[in-house]
């Protein structure tokens, strides 16, 4: 609702809900931004990025990145990019699941070190340098995950409104083990007031979030997903009620 736009059909005010609908000037600096700044993050981090390969590699000999498939705008899938910190047969049952913490058995003491300031999400910026990703935007989902969270709330697919992004509102203002309730929320704030002036904000809050191990907290031993809060209506359900509920006393003002 707080991306509304206050419209009027005869003599009722009406809050009209639009989707994603980016200026083409906002869209343009937005890829220069990205573009120009992944280049500069890419050339100042490079003796970085190369001592944690270098680190991964000899701990255990395994490769160096990690590729997942990952959900970007339009429901467009794409290969997202890591710092391995987990076990090569991490995953070895097929069933894809979202980090418990700290205490996951499966992340590497390399891996333990480099998740705790992000620094295993660096090699992202080259997907944003390629395109599939933006700095700023919703956290990119992996498909079988989101299908889960689409089971109990069909609209969280809204999110793929927009490109996806290395921070974002949600990952700013929400945790890892957030509910999908909550990050379809969060998103749906960022995507309803697209600007510079927010994706800047956002940036330099997730410069303080870096040092804060709350942000990180994974999910609870044995889930798979974030724990599902279900709301008791679904987002057009409140939104219905919201617009009647304001139509309805805007008649009672006109009427007295």
């Amino acid at each position: 609702m707080s991306g509304a736009k206050r419209v009027h059909m005869f003599h009722l005010p009406i809050l009209r809900l639009d989707r994603y609908n980016p200026t083409p000037e906002y869209l343009f600096f937005k890829r220069l931004f990205d573009i120009v700044f992944a280049v500069v993050g890419l050339v100042v981090l490079s003796p970085v990025m190369l001592f944690i390969a270098a680190a991964i590699k000899k701990y255990d000999g395994g490769p160096v990145l990690y590729r997942q498939c990952r959900l970007t705008r339009d429901g467009k899938k794409f290969n997202v990019l890591k710092f391995r910190s987990m076990r090569v047969d991490a995953e070895k049952d097929g069933v894809a699941r979202l980090s418990t913490g700290e205490a996951d058995p499966r992340i590497t003491p390399v891996g333990r070190v480099i998740r705790r300031v992000r620094l295993d999400e660096l090699p992202q910026l080259f997907n944003i340098l390629k395109g599939d990703m933006s700095f700023v935007g919703p956290r990119p989902e992996r498909p079988e995950i989101a299908a889960e969270y689409e089971k109990e709330l069909p609209e969280f697919h809204l999110r793929l409104q927009a490109k996806c992004g290395l921070t974002g509102y949600a990952q700013v203002f929400g945790k890892y083990n957030t509910t999908p309730y909550d990050k379809l929320l969060m998103d749906l704030m960022y995507i309803a007031n697209p600007s510079l002036g927010q994706d800047i904000r956002i940036i330099f809050a997730t410069i303080k979030i870096l040092f804060q191990k709350e942000s990180t907290e994974g999910v609870a031993e044995g889930q798979t997903t974030a724990s599902f809060q279900k709301p008791e209506r679904s987002v057009k359900e409140e939104t219905d009620v919201q617009t009647q509920h304001i139509a309805e006393e805007a008649e009672q003002k006109h009427n007295i």
